[in-house]
């Protein structure tokens, strides 16, 4: 077959796969549900910390309070409101199937938002997670359903919207219902990265390749292999007309002419978008902020509809011959890069055998120290991991323990770990009470009240880093945004949250001792004037109470005019 030929037949299966991938969902059903034209700041599938990206987050030109519209007719069939995630969020189930989802709203629309706030006022609780029946809020295309805004795990004002499978729940690409979003700009690739599969990606690790690009091809230099077992991965972003770095959809690795491995981002489930830790360089992306999506799969990824069961990306190098590669990569649109290079294997020196800790992919693994036991399921790891526990002197003033270095943050882990840990004194029941669990992870920490197992203390974690037993007696405390009994002229009341260690976990306010909705806004907690306080209601005492993740509490009280 000569080059003319081949390359009309990739060119025919290309656009077979994105034809045949849109034909399996309703082509226009779903409308734009904002008024200015559909902008994208994140794609479906694009890479963030511990999960798959799940929709689209729609720019809003950096404003709130734009007007959301549902996508279609249907219903109102669950809200949320939650200090992280999606903030404040509404489902609308459709006649079709299909379930959108609209989230870091500000205010819902008037009928439902009154509800939502007499339900809170009923509870007691600002968080709600309420579900509705077909005949309670029905709506039409285009109606107005939210105001939107920059509420819960949001960096920025934008709309993040999704579509999710009714029955199943999963989220499905929502760019394959056929929004008109253009796009003629091809995937950019950056860099190209090889790794020795013997043992693990963790180990060496990554070994990156310069890449050119020549005309509309990007291509390598001969990559020269020490190891006659590898995998390849990619560094790509797709621009999509949008300026911002977007998520790859469709990738495809050929050696010698031949599929080796093949995935497409089309459907994941809530379940399962842990799993992205096993389709990227983990490592990279935690130290380096690098998104480098592997071509291959890991033997303890196991997220569904990702990539072809028979194909798994390993090459296997038999010989010192050169081979052939081509990496091909496609946005929904169609809009298609390819990667040209040559591999060769040169005859090294054999690797070296891991320790005996090795925690492998399907198989549990208990790890222990003179103080510490750590215990994994067979769903902890996506690769192998040469295990490494110790124990090193707790240097934090409340500490009740040795620091337990569980190898390092770079290693990622799929599910929830046992993790016991005895203290370095012995302490009173009182003070049992009051000891929580540190995981400090690098970029961020973690701090949970474990239980008691004889005389250590067990807690759960599925980051890795080192952890630690502290002593807490501190009490956790707000302070207000005004002078005490000061005239409050505008149109909320905030304060701000602050504890010595872990987070407040417990928050209530009443007002001339009735209870007040305060919303929490990360760490603070902020109350919008409504008919509970007037203007010109006089002065009022504010009373918090707050409870830390130790249990200790502290009561506040304030007063102020209106």
């Amino acid at each position: 077959m000569n080059i003319f030929c081949k390359l009309l037949v990739i060119i025919l299966f290309i656009n077979a796969f994105t034809i045949k991938a849109q034909k399996n969902y309703p082509q226009n059903y779903f409308r734009n549900p904002l008024n200015i034209p559909m902008q994208l700041a994140a794609n479906f599938g694009a890479v963030r910390s511990n999960h798959f990206h799940m929709g689209l987050d729609l720019r809003t030109n950096s404003q709130e309070n734009l007007s959301v519209l549902a996508a279609a007719d249907g219903y109102v069939s669950r809200i949320k409101v939650e200090r992280y995630g999606f903030g404040n969020a509404v489902y609308i189930t459709h006649p079709n199937g299909y379930t959108t989802l609209y989230a870091h709203l500000n205010k819902y629309y008037d009928k439902l938002d009154e509800f939502v706030k007499e339900k809170q006022y009923k509870d007691e609780k600002w968080e709600q997670d309420i579900t509705f029946s077909p005949g309670q809020f029905p709506v039409t295309k285009g109606q107005l359903i939210a105001l939107s805004g920059n509420t819960g795990g949001s960096a920025g004002p934008h709309l993040h919207f999704e579509i999710r499978d009714t029955k199943t729940e999963e989220c499905i690409n929502p760019l394959l219902f056929g929004f008109n979003i253009p796009d003629s700009i091809a995937p950019i690739i950056s860099g190209l990265y090889w790794y020795d599969r013997r043992f693990s990606t963790y180990e060496p690790g990554a070994n990156g390749i310069a890449v050119k690009k020549t005309g509309s091809t990007y291509t390598t230099d001969i990559v020269q292999v020490s190891s006659p077992e590898i995998s390849l991965a990619i560094k790509a972003v797709d621009k999509a007309n949008q300026g911002f770095n977007l998520g790859i959809y469709h990738a495809e690795l050929r050696m010698d002419d031949q599929v080796i491995y093949s995935f497409s981002i089309d459907k994941v489930s809530y379940d399962d978008t842990r799993y992205i830790n096993g389709c990227i360089d983990y490592p990279k992306f935690i130290k380096d902020k690098m998104s480098i999506q592997h071509l291959s799969s890991l033997p303890g990824m196991k997220l569904k509809n990702y990539s072809l069961p028979d194909l798994n990306g390993i090459i296997n190098l038999k010989d010192e011959n050169v081979h052939t590669i081509e990496i091909v990569l496609q946005d929904v649109n169609g809009n298609t890069s390819r990667l040209k290079t040559k591999v060769k294997f040169n005859k090294t020196s054999d690797q070296t055998s891991p320790t005996n800790k090795m925690v492998k992919a399907n198989e549990g693994k208990t790890v222990t120290t003179e103080n510490a036991e750590i215990n994994f399921s067979k769903a902890a790891v996506y690769d192998a991991v040469n295990f490494q526990m110790s124990e090193k002197s707790n240097t934090n003033a409340d500490g009740v323990s040795n620091t337990i270095v569980l190898q390092s943050p770079y290693i990622p882990v799929h599910d929830y770990y046992t993790l016991k840990i005895r203290p370095n004194r012995k302490l009173t029941n009182e003070e049992k009470g009051k000891v929580v669990v540190l995981l400090d992870y690098g970029s961020d920490t973690n701090v949970v009240q474990g239980k008691w197992n004889g005389d250590r203390m067990e807690s759960e974690f599925n980051r890795l880093g080192t952890a630690t037993l502290l002593l807490d007696q501190s009490v956790p405390s707000v302070s207000p945004g005004w002078k005490e009994g000061a005239l409050i002229n505008s149109s909320t009341l905030r304060l701000s949250g602050k504890t010595k260690i872990g987070d407040i976990i417990s928050f209530r306010a009443e007002l001339d001792g009735k209870w007040l909705r305060f919303a929490r806004m990360k760490d603070d907690f902020v109350y919008i004037f409504d008919e509970k306080c007037p203007k010109a209601s006089g002065l009022h005492t504010l009373k918090v109470t707050t409870i830390n993740t130790a249990g200790n509490t502290n009561t506040q009280t304030f007063t102020f005019q209106r």
